[in-house]
């Protein structure tokens, strides 16, 4: 189904970009392939809006290309709108994204192999495209689709490497020829085909010395055997096994190319330089007999450049020669540079980071250890680091990363004073953090002690003083508790072996458990519940103290009374770990009693409830059992047993069951039933017998309707089923709320519709959907649905949007159950004389012919107007029909056949229902009609 038009696809495609797999639950990616294929085709598109529709291809090709046949129909058209396209100065800018957009399909669905036509034609193209120097052919004008070209064959090169190993020497004419900018674009270009031809060659049985000579003199077509076995990138690391060529090949040629591109990197971009010695970097190391002294003439450039592209290059080069090509004197300069700008105070933040990160990252001439971790270089010492020392101004990020560096110098030096400074500039952080520090001060000190324990954790004398610290920090900022035990299991992790994490944990308890009952207040008693915790994980942690603890609270206190579900819940939690504990014979008796005052006294059921199921499994259950059962609830199977809901530990993720998942495909859908099973609502009332003819009836009629919700809603009747073939995950669905939103205002809000279960192999249900209409015009709902399956997730589909039609909202005349049929008649006449134009302003009248054809009259409005009849006469054969549309409107149709055509007399008190009644009219003549044939 194509967009229904051009200024429609802004819209699509930032919809498509916001979320593919949202997008796609309305459509399919064939669908929506298709009507970007279709439209791309179309001339009235303007070019802008053409580029805008290439975006979803080049950001998400295997979505909208699956497979790989899918991705070569995808590119043959592309390729063939790029060909249709007029080559002209105003199509640059699409060509250019055509070219880049056919490169992305081809590439990422691996359809870039011999025997391919739409590949291989292609590659010509874009080669024929690139062979266009110095814009002679074509002019400046064409010169953005060169380079995109150039990009498009360095990207095909990448991903399938040696494919342009061929053509080295065409490559290489190329740049030489090249006088523009573009000049960047080639050289990389040549520069990645050189690596990946010598690389090809180190792959090579049996090398022959004039092999590389003859490789760089190439030039024939491309080599599609590269693209059978696509070659590994070469990692440079000091560690890594580098293929290299064997050293009795001559190297006279390919020197003379790694030297002349050499002499002219200083002419490129810095971007450009670096991506060209990563390439140069790996060809030589690739070469034995060519030294990497070669780059010797480049050091002093590199060694004083302010770019981080270049040192990063430099660096690479520095893993991947060592002491063949940089000097210790060169090491200790590159050294004390990187020190310095990590100071600089003209570098910004990010910057300055990058430069710590290369002194812990430093690829040494004779590293100690090669596992690829942080490590202190062994020349840095702490006269040389001294000047990174953090201050309390810095930033977080640079704060820690200097605190980091300089740890790791003090720990390899040994130097006490050193550790001394350090620990000082925590109790600075401490001290503003104990002055109600902002958050990210908080943050940065506690990142800070985690740094400090990493690497001083042997030294008791400071982390003595550091446990003291923290506790008198909690006593005065009890919110601090998640930054405790985060701190606690962050370092616990970290050293296994240590004991500081348990003792600072049992300082806190102590602190706890000694407060005042006065001092527990009811803000900060939930954090000390959540410290006690976590104390009650730890094995070598006497718990006696903290039980003792909680039942004298709840004896002396008014908690019980208050009842408070928080609380409550944070004492169970405690007690859940206790339940757990190694040593619960030693608390089993004072735990019991906890329990068991707490079933009896806290004024909340489900607290109650809890307890009382502890108290049953510890007095009932062994300690293993115990475990178990605790345990159970604490595993990683895909569903969760419903019957443990309750015992599931606190600190599991329960992130998966709060969320309302959203589904890739509908999975309900409301079908409509038929007019037989649909039962429009009885608006007639009740009343006496009709015994008195003369009445006014139809002052009688419009009394009902000071009643406001008379008459004024319609109920329709849909099966709610499953939307086809479904995942067994949605075989059972439960607590099913069906929510409709409008996509008008003639109605009033739909009400949420609330469906128990739903099963797949059994009977759909009965969905009873009211609407109330302020204006009875047709309209479209738009519906979802909300349920819970079987695993206890919440899900959220979306269905399809479901059409009102104008003969939905047809009611039959309302009008009280004992009136006979002369009475409706009656009742109609006096209706069609109020609703005549000079009545009212709002009233039409029209008139609709139509031929019967074979079918009766009579079929017709049997089969269509049999609930609204009002009256039909035989001689000659005629109709009344009278349709009520709340909340109060009217459409009195009066119908005879003659010899040629029926006639249809139209008459209704709101001229705007005129084309929805003459269509439907039409609709089912014209349906009648073509069954006769």
């Amino acid at each position: 189904m194509a967009a229904p038009n051009p200024e429609g696809w802004p819209q699509r495609v930032a919809a498509f970009s916001c979320s593919p797999s949202h997008f796609l639950s309305s459509t399919t990616p064939e669908d929506f392939l298709s009507d970007l294929l279709q439209d791309l085709k179309d001339d009235k598109v303007s070019e802008s809006t053409k580029v805008l529709m290439l975006g979803p291809l080049q950001e998400h090709p295997t979505i909208l290309c699956p497979s790989p046949q899918v991705g070569e129909q995808t590119a043959v058209s592309l390729l063939g709108i790029f060909s249709r396209t007029a080559h002209t100065p105003k199509s640059v800018n699409l060509k250019c994204h055509l070219m880049l957009s056919i490169a992305t399909v081809l590439i990422s669905t691996s359809f870039v192999k011999q025997g391919v036509k739409v590949a291989e034609g292609f590659l010509d193209l874009l080669f024929q495209t690139a062979q266009d120097t110095n814009d002679q052919k074509h002019g400046g004008m064409f010169r953005p689709l060169r380079a995109i070209a150039c990009d498009c064959l360095r990207e095909m090169e990448t991903c399938c490497p040696g494919l342009l190993s061929h053509k080295l020497e065409a490559l290489y004419s190329l740049k030489q020829q090249e006088m523009t900018p573009l000049h960047q674009a080639y050289t990389l270009l040549y520069g990645v085909a050189l690596r990946n031809a010598v690389h090809c060659l180190t792959l090579q049985k049996d090398v022959m010395d004039g092999d590389l000579k003859k490789l760089l003199a190439s030039n024939e077509g491309f080599a599609w055997k590269a693209t059978e076995k696509p070659l590994e990138l070469v990692q440079l690391t000091t560690m890594s096994q580098i293929p290299v060529l064997p050293s009795n090949v001559e190297t006279k040629e390919l020197k003379s190319v790694v030297s002349l591109l050499l002499e002219e990197c200083y002419l490129l971009t810095p971007v450009t330089q670096a991506a060209l010695l990563r390439e140069l970097t790996q060809v030589v190391s690739m070469v034995q007999s060519l030294s990497p002294a070669i780059f010797k003439s480049q050091l002093l450039r590199l060694f004083g450049t302010v770019e981080i592209s270049l040192l990063h290059s430099t660096l690479q080069m520095k893993g991947t020669f060592t002491d063949s090509l940089f000097t210790a004197e060169d090491e200790n300069f590159l050294l004390k540079r990187l020190v310095g700008m990590a100071q600089h105070p003209l570098l910004s933040t990010p910057q300055k980071l990058f430069y710590i990160e290369c002194i812990l990252h430093f690829p040494e001439n004779r590293p100690i250890s090669s596992n690829g971790e942080e490590s202190l270089p062994v020349l840095v010492t702490p006269r040389m680091a001294a000047s990174l020392f953090p201050t309390v101004f810095n930033d977080s990020s640079t704060m820690l990363s200097r605190l980091n560096i300089l740890s790791l110098v003090y720990l390899e030096d040994d130097e006490e004073e050193g550790i001394g400074y350090i620990f000082d500039h925590l109790m600075a952080l401490h001290k503003i953090v104990d002055h109600h520090g902002t958050r990210e001060m908080t943050t940065t000190f506690f990142r800070a002690v985690y740094i400090f324990m990493q690497n001083f954790y042997l030294n008791e004398k400071y982390t003595i003083d550091l446990i003291e610290s923290l506790s008198e920090l909690y006593r005065r900022h009890y919110t601090l508790a998640p930054n405790l035990i985060n701190l606690v299991d962050s370092t616990q992790k970290l050293l296994e072996d240590s004991s500081w994490p348990t003792d600072l944990l049992k300082a806190l308890q102590m602190l706890i458990v000694e407060l005042p009952l006065q001092q527990l207040i009811h803000q900060s008693l939930y954090w000390h519940l959540k410290v006690l915790g976590r104390v009650a994980k730890e094995e070598q942690a006497s718990q006696r103290s903290t039980v003792r603890f909680l039942l004298n609270l709840l004896i002396n206190s008014s908690l019980c009374g208050l009842g408070d579900w928080r609380i409550g819940n944070a004492l169970l939690s405690v007690c859940r770990n206790l339940l757990q504990h190694p040593n619960l014979d030693q608390v089993f008796i004072e735990l019991a009693d906890l329990l068991q005052f707490m079933m009896h006294s806290f004024e909340d059921v489900d607290i109650q409830d809890h307890a009382r199921f502890y108290y049953t499994l510890l007095t009932n259950l062994s300690k293993e059992k115990l475990s178990g059962v605790l345990n159970m609830g604490t595993g990683e199977s895909q569903a969760k047993i419903r019957s443990l809901s309750s015992i599931m530990a606190e600190s599991e993720e329960l992130s998966s069951c709060l969320t309302v998942h959203r589904t890739r495909q509908p999975v309900l859908k409301l079908v409509k039933l038929s007019e037989d099973g649909i039962s429009k609502p009885d608006h007639s009332s009740s009343g006496p017998e009709d015994s008195t003819p003369d009445v006014d009836l139809l002052k009688v009629y419009q009394k009902q309707f000071l009643n406001p919700e008379f008459a004024s809603v319609v109920i329709l009747k849909y099966h709610l089923t499953f939307a086809g073939e479904v995942d067994a995950l949605y075989h059972k669905l439960f607590c099913i709320c069906l929510h409709f939103e409008q996509t008008d205002s003639n109605y009033e809000r739909v009400s949420d519709v609330s469906v128990p279960c739903l099963i797949y192999d059994r009977k759909p249900c009965v969905v009873s959907l009211t609407l109330k209409p302020w204006r009875p015009y047709p309209t479209v709902l738009h519906a979802s649905a909300i349920f819970t399956t079987e695993d206890g997730l919440s899900w959220h589909t979306q269905l399809d949007p479901i059409p009102i039609g104008f003969p939905d909202l047809f009611l039959p005349l309302p009008v009280p159950v004992h009136w006979s049929q002369g009475s409706r008649e009656q009742l109609f006449h006096q209706l069609w004389k109020s609703l005549c134009p000079e009545e009212s302003s709002q009233s039409a009248t029209s008139l609709f012919c139509f031929e019967v054809g074979e079918r009766s009259l009579r079929e017709v409005i049997e089969s269509s107007f049999h609930k609204y009849l009002v009256s039909k006469q035989l001689n000659p054969e005629s109709y009344k029909v009278l349709l009520f549309l709340p909340p109060q409107f009217y459409v009195l149709l009066k119908i005879k056949n003659s010899e040629d055509a029926a006639s249809v007399s139209i008459i209704t008190d709101n001229w705007k229902l005129l084309p929805f009644i003459n269509s439907y009219i039409k609709c089912i003549t014209d349906y009648s009609a073509d069954r006769t044939q």
